[in-house]
This record gives structure tokens, C-alpha cells and sequence, in this order.
């Protein structure tokens, strides 16, 4: 007998599951598709049977926007009076009342006005989840909280609405709303996205070509780390070779010595070369307690973030095994480890830690990278 797709979907979604499930729709920039995308689905979702509403949905005038959203059932939002002016914002206890199987959400990173139940909208769509509603929502890159540093060095703007990394670790998935920059910027020439007046100023500003390209990197790499960690919640949970990585995963091995940043640049140009995760690591010892090693320490570290690495320090204990540990915890592929040019019994040191990681660690590219004391 074949199945219809709602048995499918009972099958796959527990029905003792204590918290609803996040989808989000990624863009890199205003008017790339996420909310039409969005309001596309969940039509799709209530043609199946699926008890679909609009939480809230800001339509900025698209006719297409406003087609689709008008086939939908939307939650009367909340109006609330600040300094002599009305406003509209969501109202997540009205939803949570209809108790609807979906909920969508526009603009994830919105800061609500002053008089609302949380000050931020991710805030509420927190609430919509612990009340085992799912949520479908949108945002863009530049508003993930880790990411504005580097967004402001590329566009020269700072954003100011953020939401943090552990609300977007919590989507089960996470789809790029995609377009390519030129098609952009045509869509932006012919008033679909901003007044006419108002586009070769905003190309010639955060649109440029230039800004575009980078943000869509960005947003694609999100994408991919999403992709990576259902892979690595499938090895939890199902007989996988360790050894085996869809993608590159490079740790460079740091100290407080000064020549470390030099390790640091390698290992970086090696990980943008290949699209590899990027981490540098340095166990806690006792050696970098002075005030002048953990200066140095710090500058290494700083060094590391501004290339783009996941800094990460490890507990102490032997250096040989904790980073072993850490190779094996995620599934590193290849390793960067420094040699000097020392003699006698520094060198017997540094070749006895080589060897006692290469017995614990699992299969690993290691490379050795001699440098100069400084």
C-alpha cells in the first residue's frame, strides 16, 4: 500500500518530542528570495496537509510577496503604542493559543519595539519552539553574531541586529535563498527591491559587486557547516569509518612561542586553498603562566581569528594526547605541528612528542614545518 506523504512525515517526526523543529531560510543580502521562498513552501506544507500560518511576514510592497502570503492564515499581530505612534509586531502568545503544526516567521535578527514580551524576535520564535510549534524563518548572513567583525571589513557597514551563533546551531536546516550578485543588482535597477531613486546608490555602496560576491561566500559556507554537523550527528548515531571526512578539517598546533604565527599563515593559506575547516589549538601549560608568554599567547591567538580559525585551548595534561584527543573528537585530516632548529635535549623532547602523537592519534596527515627562533 503507498503511503501519503503525511504517514511518511509521522514516520520521520517523533511524536514524543518535547521542542519544535527550526528551519531557516539563509540569504546574503535583501532581496536574494527568502521570504517568497519561504511563503512557497509553506503552501506546498498546507497542500499536504500541514496546519500552516504567518506569525509574521513583512512584505516591503513585492507584488509577488503579497500574492502569496494573501493564500495563507495570519495570526493578528499585536499593536503597540510608543511615543504617540501605533505599531504592529508579532504576538507569540496568540500564536501559541492557535497552536498551529508551522509558524512562520520573518526577519529573524528584528529588534521588536519597546513594550513587547522580548526585546529581540529570535526571542519569541524561542518560545513558539518550546511550545513544540516549528518555526520557519528568514535572515540574512551579515546578522549572524559572530560573523559582523568580518562583515563590517568587507562592506565598511555595522550591523547593529544580530542573532547569535547558538539560535542558528539550533535549525535542523538551514537553505540558501540564492541569486547570483548580477541578477541582483538587475532586480535592484528595475525597483523590485528598493525605489528606483534609490538603487545606483546602493549598488554603488553595501550592493557593489564586490561586497556581493563576498556575503554569497559567507552564506554558502554557513550552509556547508549545517551540512557537516548532520554528518557528524550521523556518525553519532550509525556504524561510520572515522577516517572518512566529506571535508577537509586542518589543525595547526600553537604555543606562546612568537614563531607560532608563522605556522598560523601556512596552515591558512593551506585551508583557503582547499575550502578546509580551520582550527588552531594549544594545550594549557605551565610554561605559559608568565605575563609574557601569555601576551604573546594572546597575540597568537588574535593572529589565528583575524585568518578565520576556530581557536580552541585544550585542558592540560600531555601535549601528545590531548591534541590526539582533539584530532580524533573532529576528525581532523591533516595537522600542522612546528619544528625548530634547536639541538641536543630540546630536539629529543620535541621528536619524543611527535612520536607518542603519532601512536595515539588516529590516521592523519601530519605536516612539519620548521621555523627559525625568533
Amino acid at each position: 500500500m503507498k503511503k501519503t506523504p503525511e504517514q511518511w512525515l509521522e514516520e520521520v517526526t517523533p511524536a514524543d518530542r518535547t521542542k519544535g523543529i527550526l528551519k531557516l531560510f539563509l540569504g546574503y543580502a535583501p532581496g536574494v528570495g527568502k521570504t517568497y521562498s519561504m511563503l512557497s513552501e509553506a503552501i506546498r506544507r498546507r497542500s499536504r496537509g500541514e496546519d500552516v500560518v504567518i506569525g509574521f511576514v513583512e512584505n516591503h510592497g513585492r507584488k509577488g510577496v503579497v500574492e502569496l502570503a494573501s493564500q495563507l492564515e495570519q495570526v493578528p499581530r499585536r499593536k503597540i503604542e510608543y511615543k504617540g505612534t501605533v505599531f504592529e509586531e508579532m504576538d507569540p502568545d496568540a500564536i501559541i493559543a492557535r497552536n498551529p503544526g508551522v509558524v512562520l516567521v520573518d526577519e529573524l535578527a528584528h529588534t521588536n519595539i519597546e513594550g513587547s514580551k522580548h526585546p529581540k524576535r529570535y526571542q519569541d520564535v524561542i518560545d513558539l519552539l518550546e511550545a513544540k510549534i516549528d518555526v520557519v524563518s528568514t535572515m540574512n548572513v551579515q546578522h549572524i553574531e559572530s560573523l559582523t567583525p568580518l562583515v563590517e571589513r568587507i562592506t565598511g557597514v555595522r550591523v547593529r541586529e544580530t542573532v547569535p551563533d547558538w539560535v542558528i546551531q539550533r535549525a535542523s536546516e538551514i537553505v540558501m535563498a540564492d541569486l547570483t550578485p548580477q541578477a541582483l543588482q538587475t532586480r535592484m535597477r528595475r525597483g523590485d527591491i528598493y525605489p528606483i531613486e534609490r538603487a545606483e546608490r546602493a549598488i554603488g555602496n553595501f550592493f557593489g559587486r564586490g561586497n556581493l560576491i563576498a556575503l554569497r561566500e559567507l552564506a554558502l559556507r554557513q550552509v556547508a557547516q549545517v551540512v557537516d554537523r548532520t554528518l557528524e550527528a550521523h556518525r553519532a548515531g550509525e556504524i561510520f569509518d572515522p577516517s572518512v571526512s566529506v571535508r577537509e578539517r586542518i589543525a595547526v598546533c600553537i604555543s606562546s612561542n612568537p614563531v607560532a604565527q608563522y605556522l598560523i599563515a601556512r596552515g591558512g593559506r593551506m585551508a583557503h586553498a582547499m575550502d578546509a575547516e580551520f582550527y588552531v589549538v594549544y594545550v594549557d601549560v605551565a610554561a605559559d603562566e608568565s605575563d609574557e608568554n601569555q601576551h604573546t599567547l594572546a597575540e597568537n591567538k588574535r593572529f589565528a581569528e583575524n585568518l578565520g580559525a576556530t581557536v580552541v585551548r585544550l585542558e592540560r595534561g600531555s601535549v601528545a594526547s590531548r591534541v590526539a584527543e582533539f584530532v580524533r573528537e573532529k576528525h581532523i585530516t591533516q595537522v600542522v605541528l612546528g619544528r625548530s632548529a634547536a639541538e641536543g635535549w630540546r630536539k629529543y623532547l620535541y621528536l619524543t612528542v611527535i612520536q607518542k602523537f603519532l601512536r595515539d592519534a588516529p590516521p592523519v596527515d601530519v605536516h612539519i614545518v620548521t621555523q627559525e627562533e625568533k
